[in-house]
């Protein structure tokens, strides 16, 4: 049994006669069930482990990490041992407040990996001991043989062993709208690295088939596929700091030297003068505490929720709070246009047959979801025959 995953930049170099003999497969027959249960065992399944979610509470916890909230905490604490209890329960108040409309706020947006694993197909068709049949992708293991046709999405990384005017759209990974079009002939770069566009016989996990058939043997599932790369590169990515959330922090970090400095030289210059320690000591106290702006918290939550509520009704979802100011410094956004700003995916709407006959189709994208209607009414065979063989050459 082979031991190692097939790299997609490798794979592409050789013949497929030579990827079949260096995974230990038959490309006619495919694996046999005890092959398949030994190598499941060995790569695991062809999926994507997400971490596991974060509960609520946590989360909600994680709000009061700000050095803002932190210094809001600390002067609630000493007003409630000053017997300041007006102050206490209005800075307690605030704090409440602030952590509470970031938390509501940030458990809004949906996560971006969630989008990325419905790219990849529930079932696919697989020649497993001569017969073909649908599995689930997960089940998929390297040296599997995988069946490609129109309008198939691609279960795993595939090096193509026949291929019929096949062209893929590679788009979610080159940004290109034009299909690739595809050859099962091995290609020489020397020794340099190949592009994603340039391996031209390899057919990638989350990619879908647009014209022709074909025929491949899986070279890498998962993470170590070229779409799991993109995944965990995803899950790995931590979020810098806004420029509202670096200057937050530090003016919770100026306002708590300010405070302590207060407080110290109270404390001396009572001292100095032979004063009590403890009185001038909460003398200190009491002024550092009044120097702390707790409304400014709020202040900046309310308004950035406020922008965050107009832009929810021009249908723009913002995950943070702090992002809204930070979109509001942007002045030019460079973006690639296909995949970002659109899906590059054709929708049928409507169907006039040549007896006149109109039918509303509804749904959008490839998703599978909808209803052919005509009259409001859900087209049957019966109804509209010349629709119904329509759809039926279209599925």
């Amino acid at each position: 049994m082979m031991t190692t995953f097939l790299n997609s930049d490798a794979a592409c170099r050789v013949t497929y006669q030579e990827i079949i003999k260096i995974l230990q497969t038959d490309a006619k027959l495919g694996l046999n069930e005890n092959e398949i249960l030994k190598r499941r065992k060995y790569y695991g399944h062809n999926d994507f482990e997400i971490d596991d979610e974060e509960p609520l509470w946590k989360k909600y916890c994680g709000q009061f990490k700000e050095p803002m909230i932190l210094l809001l905490l600390a002067s609630a604490v000493i007003s409630l041992l000053m017997g300041q209890f007006d102050d206490a329960v209005s800075i307690t108040v605030a704090i409440i407040i602030v952590v509470t409309v970031a938390f509501i706020q940030e458990n809004r947006a949906e996560k971006e990996i969630e989008a990325l694993k419905r790219l990849v197909p529930p079932k696919c068709v697989c020649i497993r001991e001569g017969r073909s049949q649908h599995i689930y992708a997960r089940d998929l293991v390297p040296g599997d043989l995988c069946i490609l046709d129109i309008g198939d999405r691609i279960p795993a990384d595939l090096r193509l062993t026949e291929a019929n005017d096949i062209s893929i759209d590679e788009s979610s990974f080159t940004g290109e709208i034009k299909p690739s079009m595809k050859t099962i002939e091995s290609i020489s770069f020397g020794s340099r690295q190949t592009s994603i566009s340039d391996r031209r016989n390899i057919a990638f996990m989350g990619t879908h088939v647009l014209n022709g058939n074909a025929k491949g043997v899986v070279i890498s599932t998962g993470e170590n596929s070229e779409f799991g790369k993109v995944f965990q590169m995803m899950q790995q990515q931590e979020a810098p700091k806004t420029p509202l959330q670096k200057s937050m922090d530090a003016l919770g970090k100026q306002l708590s030297f300010y405070s302590l400095s207060i407080i110290g030289f109270i404390v001396i210059v009572g001292w100095l003068q032979g004063r009590h320690l403890l009185e001038m000591f909460t003398i200190g106290v009491s002024l550092a505490v009044a120097a702390i702006p707790e409304g400014l918290p709020i202040v900046v939550t309310v308004t950035l929720a406020l922008g965050v509520q107009r832009m929810a009704k021009r249908e723009a979802i913002v995950k943070k709070l702090p992002i809204v100011e930070t979109l509001g410094c942007v002045t030019v956004i460079c973006s690639d246009k296909t995949g970002t700003l659109t899906k590059n995916e054709m929708t049928v709407t409507n169907i006039l047959t040549s007896d006149g006959d109109m039918a509303e189709v509804t749904g959008s994208g490839y998703d599978g979801e909808g209803d052919v209607l005509c009259g409001h009414e859900r087209v049957t065979y019966d109804s509209h025959p010349l629709i119904s063989k329509i759809v039926e050459v279209c599925i």
